[in-house]
């Protein structure tokens, strides 16, 4: 399964669009209004929203794309979010184009692992779980968290604990349903409540 995973991974890698290209200047004078949020340099202080700082633009994009279209279609389509619907309602392409090259030029501050998270979150992490079908996380994320831009697979390391706990429960419940071929979606619903906490603060640490 997980070499599965990889082989995919590469191919979606080989045949993806190319890397967003914005202007990082014109992106950080946009990012104003995002700072309360996500911090002024995409380093949120609140756990709840994610850090957005080196995260690959493509993803970036890709989510603000689908916020919009959660937006036009009353949340029938793309990633609906109260918050982030609005916010992304008025940008055109070329403004999430900046914001995504702005947010993703910037230096992710790493977060840490507590210390009984470790063992039994590298163990699901990399090598996932065979009996239940869990494919590890490893196969898309990379060992260091970094994901795939071309893949389309996002950067998760060092991503606040809070957020990711949040946004693998949404995958598992349904809830969130932009990721590509329910990939995500298909591990999640396999995950229970202490493997979320196990991964989510094994992830924090990572860099």
């Amino acid at each position: 399964m997980k070499k599965l995973c990889l082989l995919m991974c590469m191919s979606l890698g080989l045949s993806a669009s190319a890397v967003a290209a914005g202007d990082p200047e014109a992106g950080k004078a946009k990012s104003t209004v995002c700072a309360a949020c996500h911090g002024p340099d995409g380093n949120s202080m609140i756990d709840a929203n994610p850090k957005l700082a080196d995260q690959h633009p493509n993803y970036i994009v890709k989510q603000l794309k689908d916020f919009k279209l959660a937006a036009e279609t009353g949340g029938e389509e793309g990633r609906n979010s109260p918050i982030m619907n609005g916010m992304a309602a008025p940008l055109s392409e070329e403004d999430m184009l900046d914001l995504a090259a702005y947010f993703s030029s910037q230096t992710e501050k790493p977060g840490e692992t507590p210390e009984q998270f470790i063992e039994p979150g590298e163990s699901l992490y990399r090598g996932g779980d065979n009996e239940r079908g869990v494919t590890a996380c490893i196969a898309c994320h990379g060992p260091n968290g970094n994901g795939m831009d071309l893949a389309g697979f996002p950067d998760i390391s060092g991503q606040h604990p809070a957020y990711v706990a949040a946004q693998l429960k949404a995958f598992r419940a349904g809830d969130r349903n932009n990721d590509m071929n329910g990939m995500m979606r298909d591990i999640a619903k396999k995950l229970t409540d202490n493997d979320i906490e196990v991964l989510s603060n094994y992830i924090a640490g990572l860099h």
